[in-house]
């Protein structure tokens, strides 16, 4: 960089530290945003960024850096949101119940797109690679077209098909000892699909629905991949480090 600019390493670390000691203010009109995907990600045990993106045009239109992913820090964030204009109609989120809590506390009447990745991951995950019962083999292939479903015959076919595996497998589960971690793993993923359903398929209704988070984790992906050449920065200039790298995005798009 001091070959291409003409300015020597310690000019350069000024013009850094300069811009590293402001954030960017960026002015959002949040009325027109009613599709909304949230997502946070840790940066190991230092934080995590949380950023809401408009699922229309994939811009970041809110960020907030906090410790911890809570009820306590995100409601008086997005109390904050409202009170500037931001009303959403759909927001597509994780499973994370803090998270919808506050959600729902602000905007009691937005839809919450559940993220069916998350549920497909998480089910799958609590399921195990190689089931040992044929009740978790069943249910595992059953989860894994959850996010093929483009249509709401393939809705009411896996709506139909799990209501299919609870008559046939429900009674098996329940006479496994409470101990067993074939029980365990069933009943988590149960609980897990039967609480999901009703928020699952929003996003066969309106396309500006998104149906997972993945726009935003991909970003999230991208941008921790390019922190690493940077890390090492102080927290503070971290937190500016981050908010700079929204703005610029959103200027790329």
């Amino acid at each position: 960089m001091s070959c291409i600019s003409g300015h020597s390493e310690f000019k350069l670390k000024q013009i850094k530290n300069y811009w590293l000691k402001e954030s960017p203010k960026e002015q959002f009109d949040y009325s027109t945003y009613k599709y909304i995907v949230y997502d946070g990600t840790y940066f190991h045990k230092d934080g995590c960024l949380i950023n809401l993106m408009n699922a229309q045009d994939q811009k970041i239109i809110a960020h907030i850096y906090v410790q911890k992913e809570n009820f306590k820090d995100l409601c008086p964030w997005f109390l904050n949101l409202c009170a500037e204009g931001l009303n959403p109609h759909y927001i597509t989120v994780d499973g994370e119940r803090s998270v919808i809590r506050a959600i729902k506390r602000v905007w009691p009447k937005v839809q919450i797109q559940r993220c069916l990745y998350h549920i497909q991951h998480e089910g799958m995950r609590w399921l195990r690679t190689y089931p040992k019962t044929q009740a978790g083999r069943d249910l595992r292939y059953l989860l894994s077209k959850l996010c093929c479903i483009k249509s709401f015959k393939e809705r009411d076919d896996f709506i139909g098909s799990f209501r299919h595996w609870l008559k046939k497998y429900q009674r098996f589960v329940l006479s496994l000892p409470k101990t067993n971690i074939a029980f365990k793993d069933l009943k988590r993923t149960i609980g897990l699909i039967k609480n999901a359903i009703p928020d699952m398929f929003y996003y066969l209704r309106d396309h500006h629905i998104h149906s997972t988070t993945n726009a935003l984790e991909g970003f999230h992906s991208r941008l921790k991949a390019d922190y690493q050449r940077h890390r090492g920065l102080s927290k503070i200039n971290k937190i500016n480090y981050l908010s700079w790298y929204c703005y610029l995005k959103n200027g790329s798009k």
